[in-house]
């Protein structure tokens, strides 16, 4: 990708709170090589350190399918989408998730998810349940911790400088038995089967691309809960995603 489109550039500042995004924190502990072998795609990026608590704003890996040659193309964005018409940056801090039931009618989404879509690797997300006197952060994983792709829409904003800063979004839809008892959604975590599908950007048939955006399958996925670390951004090692004993104190997740 030319570095003028470099997701740095103009970076806002995240201010550091428990978030009520979902979703809005994730994990990509693993290095670049081993995402672009899973994902059969290939990067000019540099490799990157692990990543244990992404947060809106900040570069992220989004897989794209090249549209005239049969490969994926990884690169960096900006994790915010901000529509190619929008005036002011700002908006991309609170379109970091799209919902997958309404996304095709939203003015910021409908084009992007006609024949702008990727994947954006990932390793875990967080969530937060509500407890008595806070939150209690949770740790959500594909079977043991492996590689999966949320579904994501991109799109391209030019600067003032007329630099084009390319950003995405993660989608949602309903919460499958796992996320449940925590949120009230879920990100969409798409099915290795349907990522060719997804990111193929001749196909235009929203109602078709719109069936890949349903809960993960339950059965393949784990929660554990993890400290209170995660809530703060300047935290990013790999003890934001150790799994904590819960006090007695504390609500159970599955009382």
């Amino acid at each position: 990708m030319p570095h003028h489109s470099s997701p740095s550039l103009g970076r806002f500042r995240f201010q550091s709170a428990i978030i009520s995004f979902m979703c809005g924190r994730f994990r990509l502990s693993r290095r670049k090589q081993l995402v672009e072998e899973y994902f059969d795609a290939v990067s000019s990026e540099e490799d990157w350190n692990p990543r244990y608590n992404v947060a809106p704003t900040q570069p992220i890996p989004a897989i794209r399918q090249h549209p005239k040659e049969p490969l994926r193309e990884l690169s960096l964005m900006r994790w915010g989408l901000i529509p190619s018409w929008a005036k002011d940056p700002s908006v991309g801090a609170s379109m970091i998730n799209a919902r997958s039931e309404t996304a095709a009618t939203k003015p910021a989404f409908r084009d992007a998810l006609k024949s702008r879509r990727c994947l954006i690797p990932a390793d875990g997300f967080y969530e937060w349940q509500r407890t008595g006197k806070g939150k209690q952060p949770y740790c959500f994983e594909v079977n043991d911790g492996q590689l999966f792709a949320f579904a994501g829409l991109w799109d391209g904003w030019k600067d003032s400088s007329g630099q084009w800063v390319k950003t995405c979004s993660i989608l949602t839809t309903t919460p499958n038995a796992v996320t449940s008892p925590v949120h009230d959604r879920m990100p969409v975590i798409l099915d290795p089967d349907s990522y060719d599908l997804w990111l193929d950007p001749g196909v235009q048939n929203v109602v078709a691309v719109s069936e890949l955006l349903k809960p993960y399958d339950a059965r393949l996925m784990r929660c554990y809960p993890v400290s209170s670390r995660i809530n703060h951004v300047a935290n990013d090692d790999e003890e934001c995603s150790r799994p904590v004993e819960i006090t007695q104190g504390q609500n159970q997740l599955f009382s």
